[in-house]
């Protein structure tokens, strides 16, 4: 069982397990450790659920030739590495963590277990993976944050519209972190494009923020 194959299904998202891995009668039980840094409410409970149910549509039925085991860390560390541990001595198939802290700790205990990330930011700022398109180690994982892509949002526009010289950042200061602006900045002074970042906290905001940019056309 690869470790990519976990990507899409972890955290409720589709499955992606490709229809060859799925287990034939006979086959070996197939074992995941999850690793949540969360506490065991009922919000929490329900993604797990989730993710359960998604195995369970592509073939992979808890209880039958699939078992999954969960722990709660409840953001105590102590507890995250005792269960780090726990888990990585079941020796399952795969492990699943939730948030960074559960990442690193499970990173500490295994270097041949496939781990799968979820919620965890940007993987490569929090010091989980040195590189997220060639992730290395045993780690991978799925994301949708990471700043970094700033940048790349700018060169294909750049290359989608070669003459473009100007761009608007149209954007809610009470929502972004501004973690976007780094990267975005550096790839326009590279491509020599003017960028005018535009706040906005209200409707009125938005529609001037909006009309402002088509100006900049």
């Amino acid at each position: 069982m690869r470790r990519r194959d976990f990507i899409a299904a972890v955290g409720g998202a589709a499955a992606a397990w490709p229809l060859a891995a799925r287990a034939q009668q006979g086959e070996r039980v197939r074992r995941v450790g999850m690793l949540r840094g969360a506490d065991e409410s009922d919000f929490q409970k329900e993604r797990v659920s989730l993710f359960t149910a998604t195995l369970a549509e592509a073939g992979w039925i808890d209880g039958r030739n699939l078992r999954l085991d969960v722990r709660w860390a409840a953001g105590d560390p102590g507890r995250m590495r005792t269960f780090a541990k726990e888990l990585v001595d079941l020796k399952p198939d795969v492990l699943v963590a939730q948030t960074p802290a559960a990442t690193k700790a499970l990173q500490a205990v295994t270097q041949g277990i496939p781990i799968v990330f979820i919620g965890v930011g940007d993987p490569v700022a929090g010091g989980l993976l040195k590189n997220i398109a060639r992730p290395e180690g045993n780690t991978t994982g799925a994301t949708n944050y990471l700043p970094s892509f700033g940048g790349k949002w700018l060169e294909l526009l750049k290359e989608a519209v070669p003459n473009v010289s100007r761009v608007a950042l149209i954007f809610n200061p009470d929502i972004s972190t501004g973690a976007y602006f780094g990267p975005i900045d550096a790839a326009a002074s590279q491509l020599a494009i003017a960028v005018a970042r535009m706040p906005y906290r209200d409707a009125a905001d938005l529609d001037r923020s909006y009309r402002a940019a088509i100006a900049l056309a």
